[in-house]
């Protein structure tokens, strides 16, 4: 039986719609396209139901034919979530107040699709841990009131069944999968004392000896937790608001890891900076965090958090793995250009290289063969559309909104793990009708002052060190001694050139001519003249404060003599300008 073909909801200023996914990338026809304004959609985990609201109703229907399900009187509802197995759906509304309710209306409601009742309503003031979490078998499930976590058995939120009794907590996360849940709880330090995370397996949540593993930590404003699929692991990325140094205005992070057996290490990063992304693989035995500051860098860790793997650095804010595990997106979106490095991520070896500017949004398809990048208001207000990607850098549909249009979300439906399975990984780009957008190679950098010259060895400001398998030798040297090491052989080479050929039997020898002889002298014995000299002089001085301005992007407070070297720039880039034309 061949797999189903996964559908894409789009959802903008034109209403609400089901595409099917490639390769025909056509609407859904059993969906009627909804051309009222709608807030918010969601798929079921399993992908049999879709759920939007329009701003009148909240609509349940079947994927597979369309048919309805429900309809709930909700056209405040701007927040949707279907519990895992489908069974109870989620609505969210602003919390407001009114004459008559001084105290506020319940704005959390859940409601049994089965018989369209809401089986309870719960005031939830903030948005941040809006939704209940659950087990993958919806025997337990959790919220957070009042900086404590109530858990709930068997959908029966009329009663609460355990509570963890602890400090303030933060925040917290379910572990996935079907294994015995398990919850981290993030409590924040206060007073001196250090923040901390624990693990427990439920319903041991109290008591000496009840946490699977505990890590505390100083730096710590808010954290990000990530379980990994098997719930056999958690990474926690720790972010300070400031970071006190004044090295960057994003402030300080730090990546922790904890394992259920006890086992907790801090990821040790080779970069300073940001921690922009980090991700599990599916297969929950590696991960992968992009870092530093610009360009950044992105490294694969084992769950002995050594480096397997490092990509190097590139313009990259994010990373995606696919569904199988079997494929690994770099990206750079959002302030960056919109380059996408795909590797296949057992090899280690890079697939393509698409690029995909001003996305603000990228999502694996389920088959773990295409993906979706998109441009979404209110992000951007202009441009706004979509493509579905091959891996290969394919691109198989895309849709630009018309004039006056806005494109606000597009998502793809949720499928079970199991239904796609992993294919080899192909390195030849997909057959389309629309071509690949391939990202320009990269080029040496020149300034402005000289773009207009056809391009020449003498123009180029930064000078191309060897690739580094061709100089095995370098890696073990000093900077000052690579630098001798190769006028050393610049003065060899000048010298083997400028030798006459003794030794040719077509030519007799000759006596030397006096004339050559006396230019060699008022030249240098390298080989470079004066000219040359004041060039290399110049591009010096403009790296150095190409150096400077990256440290003041990053925060970095220069002096005042740095700052006027700073504007000396756009006088060198005249005078080193001239000296070309002169050479």
């Amino acid at each position: 039986m061949a797999p189903p073909v996964p559908l894409l909801a789009v959802r903008g200023s034109d209403g609400t719609s089901l595409l099917c996914g490639p390769p025909s990338c056509k609407e859904h026809t059993p969906f009627h396209r909804d051309i009222a304004t709608s807030k918010c959609l969601t798929f079921s985990r399993d992908g049999a139901l879709f759920a939007w609201c329009n701003g009148q109703v909240v609509s349940v229907v079947k994927t597979s034919d369309g048919s309805p399900v429900a309809t709930l009187d909700l056209p405040k509802t701007i927040l949707l979530q279907f519990s895992p197995l489908g069974n109870i759906l989620v609505t969210w509304q602003p919390y407001t107040k009114s004459a008559q309710a001084t105290q506020g209306d319940a704005n959390l409601q859940l409601w049994e699709l089965a018989s369209g009742q809401l089986l309870k309503a719960f005031f939830q003031k903030k948005v941040e841990s809006w939704c209940p979490s659950w087990s993958h078998d919806e025997t337990v499930a959790a919220r957070s009131v009042n900086n404590e976590l109530h858990f709930f058995e068997d959908n029966d939120f009329n009663v609460i069944a355990n509570k963890l009794h602890m400090q303030k907590v933060t925040d917290f996360a379910l572990s996935p999968g079907s294994q015995p849940s398990k919850v981290a709880v993030y409590v924040q330090g206060s007073k001196g004392a250090p923040s901390f995370i624990r693990l427990y397996q439920y319903p041991a949540l109290g008591g000496p000896g009840a946490a699977l593993a505990n890590k505390s930590f100083f730096k710590a404003d808010r954290v990000s937790l990530l379980w990994n699929k098997k719930a056999s692991a958690l990474l926690v990325t720790a972010s300070t608001e400031v970071d006190k140094s004044g090295a960057s205005y994003y402030g300080e992070q730090m990546l922790h890891y904890l394992a259920v057996n006890g086992e907790t290490a801090q990821v040790q990063l080779a970069k300073n900076g940001p921690i922009y992304d980090v991700a599990w693989s599916p297969n929950s035995c590696e991960f992968c965090v992009v870092y530093g500051f610009m360009p950044a860098k992105a490294t694969v860790f084992n769950l002995k958090c050594d480096p397997v793997f490092d990509f190097g650095t590139g313009p990259r804010n994010a990373a995606y793995y696919s569904p199988q595990g079997h494929i690994l997106v770099l990206a750079g979106f959002g302030n960056l250009r919109g380059q996408m490095e795909v590797w296949d991520a057992k090899k280690y070896k890079q697939v393509s290289k698409p690029q995909a500017p001003d996305a603000t949004y990228f999502s694996w398809c389920p088959d773990g063969e295409h993906v979706v990048t998109a441009t979404c208001a209110p992000r951007l207000r202009v441009s706004n559309g979509y493509k579905v990607w091959h891996y290969t850098g394919s691109v198989l549909h895309e849709w630009q909104a018309p004039a006056g249009s806005e494109l606000w979300e597009v998502r793809w439906q949720s499928l079970p793990d199991g239904v796609f399975p992993e294919l080899a990984v192909k390195f030849q780009a997909a057959p389309s009708q629309l071509g690949s957008t391939q990202a320009p190679p990269t080029q040496a950098y020149r300034p402005p002052a000289l773009r207009h010259l056809p391009p020449s060895a003498s123009s180029k400001l930064h000078e191309e060190e060897p690739p580094q398998n061709q100089r095995p030798a370098d890696k073990n040297l000093s900077k000052a001694a690579l630098k001798h090491q190769r006028k050393r052989e610049a003065r060899k080479a000048a010298k083997q050139k400028s030798q006459p050929e003794l030794d040719s039997p077509s030519e007799p020898p000759s006596a030397p001519d006096p004339a050559p002889v006396a230019n060699s002298q008022s030249e240098p014995s390298c080989g470079v003249s004066e000219t040359d000299k004041k060039i290399k002089n110049v591009k010096k001085k403009l790296k150095a404060i190409e150096e400077l301005k990256e440290q003041q992007a990053s925060g970095k407070a220069l002096q005042n003599s740095q700052l006027e070297k700073m504007q000396r720039e756009a006088q060198l880039l005249e005078e080193l300008k001239e000296l070309v034309l002169a050479h």
